[in-house]
């Protein structure tokens, strides 16, 4: 089978109208991912385990499991909605449109929006445990404050984003995503002293 060259990739891009769609997965996604490893850090912080391994472990197992699950969710909604689209379509046209640029644009965009939701999870988690990778040459406190410190900017930088595409104050939307990771150290802090 011919590989599509990067000008037909294009021309699916276009035709799937991919960009849009794929800025929202990488959005949504990467705060479930940051946020929640974040949790994961915070449980791990009051938790009291104070080993880089197995923070790693644990950050790693959690990161592939959201990633896993935005992967295989999005492969299976977007082929839904794509095929479901694409069957109208062809009952519109009387024609089968499965090997034509509209078929294969379709296909094109179930794997990069699948790609796009299990992948950038991911790398908000690889960020944030980054800290932990660096063994002797940081005592464990300071890699859990590092790890909270990229993990807020992680954060702050998606809600910048998000306000620069929604065209509202860049600021104010990077605080409030920062907020919600507040949150999260709130929660974690109160589970601590319920637990004590």
């Amino acid at each position: 089978m011919k590989l599509p060259s990067i000008r037909t990739l294009r021309e699916y891009h276009r035709i799937a109208r991919v960009g849009e769609i794929a800025r929202r997965y990488f959005a949504l996604n990467a705060f479930d991912g940051a946020l929640t490893i974040l949790g994961v850090l915070v449980g791990g912080y009051f938790g009291q385990i104070r080993t880089a391994g197995s923070v790693i472990t644990l950050v790693l197992t959690a990161s592939f499991a959201i990633g896993i699950s935005g992967f295989y969710g999005a492969y299976m909604v977007e082929r839904a909605e794509r095929r479901r689209a694409l069957a109208e379509l062809e009952k519109s046209t009387l024609s089968s449109l499965k090997d034509t640029e509209i078929g294969h644009a379709s296909v094109y965009a179930t794997i990069v929006v699948s790609l796009v939701d299990g992948l950038s999870p991911f790398a908000a988690s690889l960020i944030a445990v980054s800290p932990f990778f660096f063994g002797a040459a940081m005592d464990i406190e300071r890699e859990f404050y590092a790890a909270f410190a990229l993990s807020f900017a992680e954060l702050f930088g998606l809600g910048v984003f998000l306000g620069v595409i929604s065209r509202e104050k860049v600021v104010f939307s990077g605080v409030k995503m920062v907020l919600a990771g507040l949150l999260c150290v709130l929660v974690g802090y109160l589970l601590r002293g319920a637990a004590l």
